[in-house]
């Protein structure tokens, strides 16, 4: 269903474009490709915004009255179009984005504007106006919004509008440092359109296949490469827009392709030629030579076929039954289906879902037993986690405890501090970061904690208050948190072991010192304030900020607080023995990091044993200044379980903290391998004796090829990417190792490697890897491009693509790394 282009230009402001006419590939099979590549087309249909108030930098030139309506019409079907791609087709949410409307742009209490805003025709972009200088119109793409939320939500909006205010208020949240945007409705009707309506789009945006995501992107640059805006390709622009698909190639090259699909000779491509030029830009030949190898049914692959393929190159354990579902669900062409046969089109879908990524599906979801005690997990954790930047001068922000909650973090820390008025404040001592109320940090930590996971939050606190405003802090805790604050133990009788992750699902631990043993509770020995040593980290920090201080100094504690510490009571370290003697399962201890990494070195496996039955915290040093990272994997192979990074630092130690918890359903927390839970193990990663940790394999990799690698340089268009892969294995020192490809010159589109590695791996059960895509320069450090971690048992063997993420761990939408991967024992 070819689209009529309008007889007329838009408006430039707006960023709108005439149309470029792109026939549908009706001569492809995919019909839901050629559904994906309707709906990009529109990227191209001119949007206009109809707000009076609204200013231009160009006018656009005058309709008469007829072309006016048709135009409107135009526009209406195009917005119809989009909407039906997402399947928002009417819409009301959807449609009343499209209409527009103003709202209250909220940044201070004294700056609250009015601003217009509407969703353009593609339903992706979001247009307002703006009264800067040369950027009177500025759009945002939904694909930059993290989530939407709902009232006086946010850190600004809290602090900036009033409670009554609260059902007009809304925030757009965006990935990676860019800042909130904090909105006031007319009203909460108006407001909960907003946010249900962009909502709606997220979520179907999300969940457009890998295909369509890809067809979006390649057209858009398309649409950008259409200088003159003439519905036309002429070589200049067709070496332009491959440079904006970051591929670079020399203008003989160019011509080739060029007069390839310039059938017409006409000295530009249009209509058919464009789809033709699409059709040998996307052909994957890689694909090609695997799909020809297996398709041996009339030149396509029949269920027998798929089955093949499946046990010789994938290694899974399936059967004909699992081959026809396959099919079922993933094959484009009806008549194909129907035969049971599964065409190139289709057998490319499968490779870019679940079943035919990197990571087990089967590991997307809680798969291990959660009902083994919580010192038996790992427990993704947060230092300073009030930070949204460095440790001296950085802010502090409720914002940072929401995003660290929404990345599964299931420890978090607060330091707390005498504030003015009797409140205790939240902020790093003796530096100038900036200070959050304790009790708007509680509120947001009850707001957000279990949205992304059910399992318990452990609230780690580093106290630094006096008494009254301690009893404050307990006030705030059991005031807000309510029943899900844990106040006793679980049960009837005083416990010897500590309860499972499945038991305390929801439920908030406080980690803290107590003024007597939990045999009290249940003993009813009444008790008053009195006098603890500071915690090793609290003690760290006066010892930084005051010289001379003893790390051993003694501060009071009020009972309030004291009697809500139940399983994470805080203890000086002593000694392994004097631990496994002296102290209760819930008695724990805090380390710095180098105090940690040197027991790790010289007491492996002693530490081990401590944490088979105590829970261990790890921090970093203070002396990291600007919150960078040690490297979590040598706490892990000593079973540490709270290994607390910064959240707040993009890194490639946090990178590997979020691949370790990628799996089981990203809950937070990771089962232990046995060997770490069992008394009578004797594991020492640095020493590897012959025990049930040793199971050796072979890593085979083979580095095939990557799509639509993103540029660094937007700002410079001829600027291509030189990418290079390489992989890293990270675990027991036995099993660390690093190899790369060669890097690509001037290809970010469709680079191929073809280079194969192998690893010997001595401990799977511990190994983490890692997948790196970089820029090569070769007179400064290489850039990263985009990232991706896992465990090694959480690996598909056979062909898998991996998907590519930022260093601040967002999906890169459409690119992604085509690999062979085959994990093998060693007899």
């Amino acid at each position: 269903m070819p689209v009529d282009p309008p007889c007329e230009g838009v408006c430039v402001c707006l960023g709108g474009k005439s149309t470029l006419y792109l026939p549908p590939t009706t001569q492809r099979t995919d019909e839901t490709a050629v559904a994906s590549l309707l709906f990009i087309i529109t990227c191209w249909i001119p949007q206009r915004n109809t707000h009076a108030a609204m200013s231009c930098l160009h006018k656009r030139p005058k309709r008469s009255e007829e072309e006016e309506r048709a135009f409107q019409e135009h526009v209406k079907k195009v917005a119809q179009e989009n909407g039906k791609r997402l399947g928002l087709e009417g819409d009301t949410d959807v449609q009343f984005l499209l209409l527009g409307g103003e709202l209250v742009k909220v940044r201070s209490t004294s700056w609250k504007k009015m601003r217009f805003f509407k969703l353009q025709e593609d339903c992706k972009t979001i247009w307002h106006e703006s009264h800067k200088k040369f950027k009177r119109n500025q759009t945002f793409s939904v694909d930059e919004i993290d989530s939407m939320r709902l009232g006086r939500q946010s850190e600004g909006l809290n602090k900036h509008t009033h409670p009554v205010d609260e059902a007009q208020c809304f925030s757009i949240i965006f990935k990676g440092r860019k800042k909130n945007l904090d909105l006031m409705a007319p009203n909460g009707e108006v407001a909960r359109k907003w946010v249900n309506g962009i909502e709606k789009i997220i979520n179907n945006m999300r969940n457009l296949s890998h295909v369509q995501k890809s067809e979006h992107w390649i057209i858009n640059c398309m649409r950008k490469a259409d200088k003159n805006e003439d519905n036309k390709m002429t070589l200049k622009e067709l070496k332009h827009f491959l440079r904006q698909i970051n591929v670079e190639v020399d203008d003989v090259y160019a011509e080739e392709i060029f007069k390839k699909c310039d059938k017409s000779n006409s000295g530009s491509l249009e209509g058919s030629e464009i789809e033709h030029f699409y059709d040998l830009l996307t052909q994957r030949e890689e694909i090609n030579v695997i799909y020809d190898k297996y398709a041996a049914t009339e030149g396509q692959m029949s269920s027998k076929d798929l089955l093949n393929f499946l046990l010789n190159e994938q290694r899974e354990q399936v059967n004909l039954h699992d081959a026809v579902r396959l099919i079922e669900k993933y094959e484009v062409d009806q008549t194909a289906k129907q035969r049971k046969h599964m065409t190139k089109d289709g057998f490319l879908m499968y490779l870019h879902q679940d079943e035919g990524c990197i990571l087990n599906p089967a590991h997307k979801h809680i798969y291990q037993d959660m009902h083994q005690p919580l010192n038996h997990y790992f427990i993704s954790s947060s230092h300073n986690t009030y930070l949204m930047e460095d440790q001296l001068k950085g802010p502090s922000s409720t914002e940072a405890y929401i995003k660290a909650l929404m990345k599964s973090c299931r420890c978090v820390e607060l330091d707390c501090w005498d504030g003015p008025n009797g409140e205790p404040i939240i902020y790093h001592g003796y530096t100038i970061t900036s200070k959050v109320l304790f009790r708007d940090v509680i509120k947001a930590i009850k707001d957000y904690a279990f949205k992304t996971s059910q399992y318990p939050v452990i609230l780690s606190l580093e106290n630094h208050c006096t008494v009254d405003q301690q009893k404050l802090m307990a006030h705030h805790l059991i005031s807000i948190l309510g029943g899900a604050l844990l106040t006793k133990p679980l049960g009837n009788s005083m416990p010897s072991n500590f309860p499972s992750p499945e038991a305390l699902k929801g439920r908030f631990l406080i980690k803290g010192k107590r003024l007597n043993k939990l045999d009290d509770a249940f003993n009813n020995i009444l008790i008053e304030d009195g006098t603890v040593s500071e915690e090793d980290e609290a003690a760290d920090c006066k010892e930084n900020g005051q010289k001379g201080k003893s790390k051993k100094s003694k501060i009071k504690l009020a009972k309030e607080l004291s009697d809500i510490v139940i399983y994470c009571k805080s203890v000086h370290f002593n000694g392994f023995e004097h631990a496994r003697d002296s102290q209760a399962f819930y008695e724990m201890s805090s380390f710095k990091e180098s105090k940690a990494f040197n027991l790790a070195d010289t007491s492996a496996t002693a530490y081990i044993h401590h944490n088979m039955d105590k829970l261990s915290r790890i921090y970093p040093a203070g002396s990291r200044t600007d919150s960078s990272n040690y490297n979590p994997v040598p706490m892990w192979n000593v079973g540490c379980q709270i290994v607390a990074l910064n959240f707040q630092t993009p890194s490639k130690e946090m990178q590997i903290n979020q691949g370790r918890f990628l799996p089981n359903g990203f809950c937070g927390y990771i089962l232990k391998p046995e060997f770490m839970r069992n008394p009578s193990s004797q594991f020492d990663p640095s020493k590897l004796t012959h025990g049930p940790w040793l199971k050796r394999k072979t890593f085979h990799v083979m580095v095939i090829s990557a799509q639509q690698l993103p540029k660094l340089n937007k700002d410079k268009p001829k600027s291509i990417v030189d990418p290079l892969v390489r992989v890293e294995l990270y675990g027991v020192p036995a099993d660390n190792a690093s190899k790369e490809t060669h890097y690509i010159s001037n290809n970010g589109f469709n680079p191929m490697w073809n280079h194969r590695f192998q690893f010997d791996v001595h401990v799977p059960e511990l190994a983490m890897v890692r997948f790196v895509v970089e820029d090569y320069d070769s007179t400064s450090q290489n850039d990263l491009i985009g990232q991706y971690c896992l465990p090694l048992t959480s690996i598909q063997n056979g062909y898998r693509h991996v998907p590519l993420l930022t260093k601040r761990g967002d999906i890169i939408s459409s690119a992604g790394l085509f690999l062979n991967l085959m994990l093998i024992d060693v007899k």
